[in-house]
């Protein structure tokens, strides 16, 4: 039987109230390391530090109760100026995605990047949709993915960026 911490996380539904989404941070921010959830254990677990000098952009985890064509939960990143903590769960506004391909010894699959904001009661952003997104963050953050997939031995293949309609009809295909 999995542990009460897995239960927990594994109940949370993809959809929040008002056309939100949840989203659960496994990389906070300006964070080297790299976690990830570990079903087995119920924890957020270390994957993997990056070289000095790198450091996550931006709050990044997943869409609880969702699954992407690589097996695991939609990857969502979401572009705030503060930072979450690991295993922190939010709402939040999808505004788009990148849409790419990964490609890990000579496989090819989707993986794609949902792009959100956190929205609470009393904190409402402003971007509502991708174009609300200044075109050189979008771009800084594909570089840090296509270099962060470099680094593990794998291809990160940009190929588009879509808006917030395109994001929802994504995210309900990968919902469980």
């Amino acid at each position: 039987m999995p542990p009460p911490e897995a239960i927990w996380i594994a109940s949370i539904p993809p959809l929040a109230a008002g056309g939100l989404v949840h989203a659960i941070i496994d990389t906070p921010r300006g964070s080297r390391s790299k976690y990830k959830f570990d079903k087995a254990s119920g924890l957020f677990k270390l994957s993997r530090v990056l070289p000095a000098g790198m450091h996550f952009p931006c709050d990044f985890g997943f869409i609880p109760g969702t699954t992407g064509e690589d097996g695991d939960a939609l990857d969502i990143a979401l572009l705030s100026e503060d930072s979450g903590i690991v295993g922190c769960l939010m709402t939040v506004r999808l505004l788009g995605m990148l849409r790419a391909r990964q490609i890990d010894k000579r496989i090819s699959v989707r993986n794609d990047r949902f792009l959100a904001v956190p929205v609470t009661p009393v904190n409402s952003p402003a971007q509502k949709d991708l174009r609300d997104i200044a075109t050189t963050q979008l771009d800084d953050l594909e570089r840090f993915f296509v270099t962060y997939n470099r680094l593990q031995g794998r291809r990160f293949i940009p190929e588009r960026r879509d808006g917030a309609k395109a994001a929802y009809r994504a995210l309900r295909q990968g919902m469980n």
